[in-house]
């Protein structure tokens, strides 16, 4: 993990992604690929900020140089076309948070396993409210590291509940802050979580069939 972290921040993508290749190589995954090492690498350099080791620019450089070589390693992880609405999730950073990767990442596993995933950032809780208002989600994803914004995650799945075009919306959260404390998905009003990407798809499938049975 130091090691693709250090060609990473010393912009070297091409040797993070020769290095990446040759793990491949040896019969690895780009699933496992991604939880054990690229994730890591993430919050490597989440922690090397908070140190003071690197700057908020060289960090926020190198996790984008890392979505580069997630999408890189991963070009079949496309939506199928004909993906059925209860198979459409929301896939998010909470607003404001500064960390984007390993919601990324678990878009990227949802692809693989069949979901038809909108990902990416949203700038604030209104613009998180007009999506889920405008498209039908069977599922909304957030994540969050930081346990000092957990009220402000309640206020945004409260949010996502009142202006959801589907009704009876299941959310998901995930981050450090649900594994270490899973009595928090509860309190913050989510449904579920996924303790890392790969148990997202199964997370996800599973929350789907119970709104099912509570319909």
């Amino acid at each position: 993990m130091a090691e693709i972290t250090a060609l990473i921040l010393g912009h070297d993508i091409a040797g993070a992604t020769l290095y990446a290749e040759a793990i491949l190589a040896r019969g690895v995954s780009v699933e496992t690929l991604s939880v054990e090492l690229l994730a890591p690498a993430a919050q490597r350099m989440g922690a090397m900020w908070v140190e003071d080791v690197c700057d908020f620019v060289a960090v926020s450089v190198g996790v984008w140089r890392l979505h580069q070589l997630l999408r890189n390693l991963s070009p079949d992880l496309r939506a199928p076309a004909d993906a059925a609405r209860e198979r459409r999730i929301l896939v998010t950073p909470l607003p404001g948070e500064q960390h984007s990767f390993g919601a990324a990442m678990v878009a990227a596993f949802l692809r693989n396993a069949g979901w038809h995933v909108f990902s990416g950032p949203v700038e604030s809780a209104q613009d998180l409210a007009s999506v889920v208002h405008q498209r039908w989600f069977a599922i909304v994803g957030l994540s969050l590291n930081c346990s000092t914004r957990l009220d402000a995650l309640a206020t945004a799945i409260r949010t996502i509940r009142r202006a959801s075009r589907n009704p009876a919306v299941g959310v998901m959260v995930g981050g450090n802050v649900f594994n270490e404390q899973p009595e928090l998905v509860r309190l913050v009003g989510a449904d579920a979580t996924a303790s890392d990407a790969r148990s997202a798809p199964v997370q996800a499938a599973g929350l789907v069939s119970l709104l099912a049975v509570g319909d």
